[in-house]
């Protein structure tokens, strides 16, 4: 289930040009997913997206927020949707085609539609957004982008017919006249649209390959149906602390610099959660211990791999954890091991 959720591409785009404008990084990192966008397949919440676009909105003049992001939206920025634009018989073949894919990018909660008028083809959009400074950079952004795109793949200085915008006008509003390259733009409209005349939305796209097309187009489908919401914070803390687990003995500081947050702020996280940096580690190593003694491997191998100093500071914590040895524990699961599967290992209660 991926409603609520932005691309990662997206979310870097934004995130990247508020960091370029100057919005305090302390405020971005801070947010779910400001910092995980490696990965195209996950998607992060769309209240992290509206908090980045807010903090630009808020932090360059009205009227331009939405034109710095389109700027820096260079052709594979966000590749997935980039090049399907770049792809049909004509840009409105190419619109009409990437359509019903067009949660690669954003949300489904947010209004996209592409309408054809008499020959001529609108683009219209609207944002969940309630904000409006806010909704009106991601509008702002929006059309421009688009016009950008359109641009690049017929590769003319495409003039849109028109531009129509739901806010009202900035106090200046030079910047997109000069970035939409005409004058005829309406505020405090109806909805938020650019309308591409007929000549321009029907001029055949010189790198078109309808081949390339269709391929793009299933690469889009497989995006949607692999891609998956950032794990909640309890779970990204455990991931965290397992990648620690892997090099040996984890520590508050190393687990709260892969979370961005300070160590004060991770214990404090994992109290508002109900637990304790003591009792996350003593489960963590629990059962991943018990995983290893099903391996058959020696104690000693065990505790060194779970960053103990020794055997017997293993067999003292799992005596704590569990109330007996590892060696009883993996007598008991040598004997269960066959009608156990591996995901029902550490379901017990730990003790810490």
């Amino acid at each position: 289930m991926i409603d609520g959720t932005s691309s990662t591409a997206l979310v870097r785009l934004v995130r990247d040009t508020a960091l370029a404008s100057g919005v305090s990084a302390p405020l971005i990192t801070a947010l779910p997913g400001a910092t995980s966008l490696d990965d195209d397949r996950l998607r992060i919440p769309l209240a992290t997206l509206g908090r980045l676009w807010e903090l630009l909105a808020y932090s360059l003049p009205e009227g331009t927020a939405g034109l710095r992001v389109a700027e820096s939206a260079r052709l594979g920025s966000m590749p997935a949707w980039d090049y399907l634009l770049a792809n049909g018989v004509d840009l409105g073949d190419a619109l009409s085609e990437s359509l019903p894919y067009h949660r690669v990018v954003t949300a489904a909660e947010e209004h996209f539609e592409v309408h054809d008028r008499d020959g001529a083809v609108e683009i219209e959009y609207r944002t969940t957004i309630d904000d409006p400074r806010t909704s009106a950079a991601v509008h702002e952004y929006v059309l421009a982008y688009y016009l950008r795109r359109a641009r690049e793949a017929t590769r003319r200085d495409i003039v849109p017919a028109k531009v129509t915008f739901g806010h009202a006008a900035p106090p200046d509003h030079g910047p997109l006249v000069r970035a939409f390259g005409t004058d005829r733009i309406e505020f405090e409209a109806e909805r938020d649209t650019i309308l591409f005349a007929a000549e321009d939305a029907h001029v055949p796209l010189p790198d078109s390959d309808p081949r390339l097309a269709a391929l793009l187009r299933d690469h889009a489908g497989m995006l949607l149906e692999t891609s998956r919401p950032l794990p909640d914070w309890r779970e990204h803390f455990r991931i965290a602390l397992e990648s620690e687990l892997d090099l040996g003995a984890p520590t508050l500081d190393a687990v709260a610099a892969r979370l961005v947050l300070s160590p004060r702020t991770l214990q404090r996280k994992l109290s508002e959660h109900g637990t304790t940096w003591r009792a996350e580690v003593d489960t963590a190593r629990y059962q991943r211990a018990r995983r290893l003694l099903a391996q058959d491997l020696p104690v000693d191998t065990i505790a060194a791999r779970l960053g103990f100093t020794d055997d017997r500071a293993l067999r003292k914590a799992f005596h704590r954890w569990s109330g007996h040895s590892p060696g009883r524990e993996r007598r008991r699961l040598t004997r269960t091991d066959r009608f156990v599967a591996p995901a029902d290992l550490g379901r017990e209660i730990v003790r810490s």
